[in-house]
């Protein structure tokens, strides 16, 4: 496996992590009336938010960046000029 699909894949289970330790502290807000453990479903979801962010973003930029590449091969543009 290559250093982008672990890194993926890593990503992939971090979320789901931080998604399920959310919902559990959600869970155990309502039922314990506990603050602390809203602030942590807060938190955790945030995580899960910001890392599938951080997926898409990275993989938008390498897919614009592979077409960019495939444009300029295609074209045969001379990159410098």
């Amino acid at each position: 496996m290559s250093l982008k699909g672990f890194h993926i894949v890593f990503i992939i289970f971090s979320t789901l992590l931080a998604l399920g330790i959310g919902a559990s502290c959600i869970w155990v807000d309502l039922v314990e009336g506990a603050p602390i453990y809203l602030a942590g479903a807060i938190l955790s979801l945030a995580a899960a938010v910001r890392l599938i962010y951080r997926i898409l973003i990275f993989t938008g930029f390498f897919v614009f960046g592979l077409f960019w590449l495939i444009f300029l091969a295609w074209y045969d543009y001379p990159v410098f000029h």
